[in-house]
């Protein structure tokens, strides 16, 4: 069986995250969605808040039946693919920065464990979109409801208010 893994923060997820974890399902058998749990940095939803909204917009985008599942990790991303069995980290590339950056990355996660990288182009409707940007345009009262699933904006306008 063909797995991969598309990690990430998510916080919070957007069309863009969806779109490259739809594209990974239709390329492997099993796809695991997975949430970077970092201490050292404080998000706006917590990991358990930021899965749960991966869950709801996956299950609308690619089904419920489908082979994708998400869960938290921390520590080194090489280790929960050994601890899967998982073959290939699946990492969306929005412009030439991307790259530069996840090229040292996948060349250390080859070289610690063996696990390739995939590198997926970030669709071009999307490739403008960050997680740090939805968060600037909605704390400033922006309308982010085409860049995130309907669930995420509400989620976000409510967390927002209460800050």
């Amino acid at each position: 069986m063909r797995s991969a893994v598309c990690p990430g923060s998510f916080d919070p997820v957007t069309h863009g995250h969806i779109d490259i974890v739809a594209r990974a399902a239709r390329m492997f058998d099993e796809v695991t969605v997975a949430v970077l749990v970092n201490h050292a940095k404080q998000g706006l939803f917590s990991v358990d808040e930021r899965i749960d909204m991966l869950r709801e917009a996956l299950a609308d985008e690619v089904g419920a039946d489908s082979a994708v599942r998400v869960e938290a990790f921390e520590g080194l991303l090489v280790d929960f693919c050994r601890e899967r069995g998982i073959g290939a980290i699946v990492k969306g590339l929005r412009a030439i920065t991307d790259f530069d950056y996840e090229l040292q990355m996948a060349q250390m996660n080859a070289r610690l464990s063996g696990v390739e990288t995939v590198f997926v182009p970030t669709s071009p409707e999307w490739s403008f979109l960050a997680s740090s940007l939805v968060k600037e345009v909605a704390g400033h009262g922006g309308d982010v409801s085409g860049l995130v699933p309907a669930k995420v904006a509400a989620r976000l306008r409510s967390r927002l208010q209460e800050g």
